[in-house]
């Protein structure tokens, strides 16, 4: 991954261990943040699922020093308990925990949501996209003292309509509903949850949904800086959310698009017209 979407090296995150689940490959968001809170001092271990997965996201965690990979299908309670025990016998305890894990059916993504979305794509949709924070979320906090904190990624498909993100904007709204219920839950505890709505980037994910190029040129011209996503953006956010500068929110889904969420029609014209 480009060197520019890390910040310069610090101690943040010193001393604190976290679990980072849904790493694909370079591009991914859930790398940017594992890069910045590397270089940060954090320890990390990361989760996969499947051979070809781990073939790709293994050199990756090497080069930056990281050497715990477990595999983990989310929709499978007995894997999640194995990867939660293999932490606690590793490290004891865990510092936080980045969910970045999601998955519809692409052929139900395009057209309309009422006709083409069937029964068993959506439960998929809902368990793998958001039923897996909650399930990931119960076991990381057991192993979390108080100042423990959990980030997830989101879209904005999740409040507005988009073309071609259907069920999974569906799956991303009950996602950010996890996100304020698991916060009411773990509070007492002084542990933090939150999530990130990333505005459009080059990603897998965004490979995924037809017409992907037209929402990253949208996203660009219709937000107030006119400027892309940026992956150093994304992994600030995080590493502010996750470290002790992030004390006292949570519950909160902070959106890291230059300001694309905020207009409600783009301007057309002189500002001062």
């Amino acid at each position: 991954m480009a060197d520019e979407w890390v910040f310069p090296k610090g101690e943040l995150m010193r001393g604190k261990r976290g679990l980072v689940m849904g790493v694909a490959n370079e591009r991914s968001i859930a790398w940017g943040i594992a890069q910045q809170l590397a270089a940060q001092g954090a320890e990390l271990a990361f989760t996969y699922q499947g051979e070809a997965l781990e073939k790709r996201v293994r050199p990756l965690i090497e080069g930056i020093g990281a050497d715990t990979m477990l595999e983990c299908d989310v929709t499978d309670d007995g894997q999640l308990d194995a990867a939660f025990a293999t932490l606690e016998r590793k490290w004891g305890k865990l510092d936080f925990l980045v969910h970045s894990i999601a998955f519809a059916e692409k052929s139900e993504l395009k057209g309309s949501f009422v006709e083409n979305t069937t029964r068993e794509n959506f439960l998929r949709a809902m368990d793998v996209s958001a039923f897996s924070f909650v399930a990931a979320g119960k076991r990381a906090a057991k192993l979390m003292d108080a100042g423990g904190a959990m980030v997830t990624l989101t879209y904005l498909g999740a409040e507005r309509v988009l073309p071609s993100y259907n069920t999974m904007g569906v799956a991303k709204a009950a996602l950010e509903a996890c996100t304020r219920y698991m916060a009411r839950d773990l509070g007492p505890e002084g542990k933090r949850v939150n999530a990130i709505s990333a505005g459009p980037m080059k990603t897998l994910a965004m490979a995924g949904i037809s017409g992907g190029r037209g929402l990253l040129s949208t996203g660009r011209e219709w937000s107030v800086m006119k400027e892309d996503t940026s992956m150093e953006g994304i992994a600030g956010c995080a590493l502010w959310l996750l470290s002790d500068l992030g004390r006292s929110t949570t519950g909160e889904v902070i959106h890291v698009d230059a300001g694309f969420h905020i207009v409600g029609v783009p301007s057309t014209g002189d500002a001062n017209e």
